[in-house]
């Protein structure tokens, strides 16, 4: 079961793509938004992952962090990040902790991969409770970014 509205977001100390240390609990004081992906580099990943980026004005205005999180490794995340001039932290969660506390994780993905995350949006609120929660069984659909957007707007 995943987490939902209301629980307290569990903390993670994930690697950027600058291999710098960036836990959930350092961004108290902020709203922040947590997107989990499956894959960099596949079509749907990327087309969230832009739409992030093109409007990440929007997150800034409404005080929020966004913080996109896949099992692949920082090196990875690295390239895909500089291939798509992507705006914000993109962050390995390559053992998979961070994913599977929040229940988003696959037993089972395409191709027998086991252990992807299920795209999810989470948003957290300044004092670490989760304020909107959405995750995904098919990994072909993208949360509701409106939505995540309102819950924002609810927090200022």
């Amino acid at each position: 079961m995943y987490l939902k509205e209301n629980d307290i977001a569990p903390d993670f100390a994930l690697y950027d793509t600058e291999k710098n240390l960036v836990k959930l609990s350092d961004q108290k004081g902020k709203n922040v938004v947590v997107l989990f992906f499956p894959l960099a580099f596949t079509g749907v990943c990327t087309k969230e992952l832009c739409a992030t980026r093109d409007s990440i004005g929007d997150y800034e205005s409404l005080d929020a962090q966004v913080l996109a999180i896949s099992v692949d490794s920082p090196f990875a995340l690295a390239k895909f990040k500089e291939e798509q001039n992507l705006n914000f932290p993109l962050l390995s969660d390559f053992n998979k902790e961070a994913a599977r506390a929040y229940g988003a994780l696959y037993d089972e993905f395409v191709l027998g991969l086991k252990g992807v995350a299920k795209r999810s949006a989470f948003v957290v609120d300044k004092e670490g409770v989760i304020r909107y929660a959405e995750v995904l069984e098919d990994a072909g659909q993208l949360p509701d970014f409106v939505t995540v957007k309102e819950a924002l707007a609810k927090l200022n």
